[in-house]
């Protein structure tokens, strides 16, 4: 008589967890001083008037950067102040930065705005993270509150380097092409007297990337000019301008 045969589990194919899905884009915790705010929207706003014409491009700032699971899981998120990411959807809304939903790009520049709470971890840990784990190209800091405080690193193989500034004590930021420096002046009616030194974008060329009311600003004069310039000709010739 045969013996009856044993029928055998089916094989099951092993998954790995899904990343969690309840993910936390606030904390509540707002930016140190209002100068550290208007100095985070300042950097994205002209870093976004700098890549107008491209659209893969993504600026972000004060906001989170999931990079895994389990740093989900144990609520041990990092929000850079300032950060942008290449050849990217730039179009797309997001909450914060998932690193997984993002085919696993991680930040291609950040920028840490420097306090007295946060200097230690922005050298740091911080540092170390976005050259070890997110592998970020290019990395800096400043304090608002201190005009000689800005000091920036670039991937060089697996480790940062130092950059050495210019005559004019600016970074290069290799994977923008733009220069990083400051700029004196006021913001947002920061301060509220006198002026300060703000972290700022320049051109290749050594020109100041405007904020786009500057630009606005920047544009109308320009043709104001080309208005009065039109009218001086008009009166060489004879002519009364209010009268056309």
């Amino acid at each position: 008589m045969a013996e009856p045969q044993t029928q055998l589990p089916a094989t099951v194919d092993w998954k790995p967890p899904a990343p969690p899905t309840n993910l936390i884009f606030d904390d509540g915790e707002p930016l140190e001083s209002n100068r550290h705010r208007i100095a985070m929207n300042a950097l994205i706003r002209s870093a976004q008037q700098a890549l107008a014409g491209r659209s893969d491009v993504f600026i972000g700032g004060n906001m989170f950067v999931y990079y895994s699971s389990t740093q989900a899981m144990n609520r041990d998120f990092r929000g850079p102040d300032f950060f942008a990411a290449l050849e990217v959807d730039g179009s797309r809304e997001r909450k914060g930065w998932v690193v997984w939903e993002e085919e696993g790009r991680y930040p291609d520049v950040i920028i840490e705005l420097l306090s007295d709470s946060t200097a230690a971890v922005d050298r740091g840990v911080k540092k170390q993270l976005y050259e070890k784990v997110f592998k970020t190209q290019d990395y800096y800091i400043y304090d608002p509150f201190n005009p000689n405080s800005l000091e920036g690193w670039h991937l060089e193989g697996r480790s940062y380097q130092p950059l050495t500034p210019n005559e004019n004590s600016w970074l290069w930021c290799e994977t923008l092409q733009l220069w990083l420096g400051t700029w004196e002046g006021a913001i947002d009616r920061e301060p509220a007297t006198g002026t300060c030194h703000w972290l700022r974008f320049y051109d290749p060329q050594g020109r100041l990337v405007p904020l786009p009311e500057e630009a606005a600003q920047q544009q109308a004069e320009a043709a104001q000019q080309r208005a009065e310039r039109l009218a001086a000709r008009l009166r060489e010739l004879g002519e009364n301008p209010e009268a056309l």
